[in-house]
């Protein structure tokens, strides 16, 4: 028995050790940044305000230097890509993955282009993206089905927070409302009690 068991294991570990190695190979080593050059330093200081910077304008996507292999660790490296994007630099990335025939891939990066709009509506389209993604079958779709699967709970229990936060909202409204008419009542009482005579 206790030979099973380190069989089962020596095989978890294996098969966890590849699974490493997989995704290791997809990834490349970023090259380090270079250094900033070293500020020049002048005799006197400036006592003038530097000028005003013009805004810059809305920050595109950074360019996608290398693509995955896999399907998982290129959806990923994609999440990485548009987290914190501006709705101006998702626009075109949503038009040019909702062409008709995306391919599983393009689906699940359509949806985590929409999640990142972090709209009601936006979740409810990435959503639906991901439904469509696991009513596939192909190779390229299964290997995906399990991050859908977490994405699609993701924006489940957000949706069910929204919904929460709503009804909240909803009941303190409700609430104010009925202090406000107490407040009334109250004061029309007590302006009743001062135009009464005094015995």
């Amino acid at each position: 028995m206790p030979d099973l068991l380190t069989c089962a294991l020596r095989r978890s570990l294996l098969a966890l050790g590849m699974a490493a190695a997989l995704v290791a190979c997809g990834t490349p080593p970023q090259a380090p940044e270079p250094a900033a050059p070293p500020p020049l330093e002048t005799s006197e200081p400036s006592r003038e305000p530097p000028p005003p910077q013009p805004e810059p304008p809305p920050a595109a996507l950074p360019p996608q230097s290398h693509v995955p292999a896999h399907p998982i660790a290129a959806a990923l490296a994609y999440a990485d890509r548009v987290r914190g994007a501006s709705a101006a630099a998702l626009a075109p990335e949503i038009a040019r993955l909702s062409q008709p025939g995306a391919v599983p891939l393009q689906q699940m990066q359509l949806a985590l282009a929409f999640q990142q709009l972090r709209t009601p509506a936006d979740n409810a389209r990435a959503t639906q993206v991901l439904q469509r993604l696991l009513a596939q079958n192909t190779d390229e779709a299964r290997e995906l089905h399990a991050l859908a699967r977490l994405l699609n709970a993701q924006l489940a229990e957000q949706r069910r927070l929204e919904e929460a936060g709503e009804r909240q909202s909803q009941q303190l409204r409700d609430a104010q409302r009925r202090f406000d008419q107490l407040n009334e009542r109250m004061e029309a009482l007590r302006a009743i009690e001062r135009r009464r005579p005094s015995r």
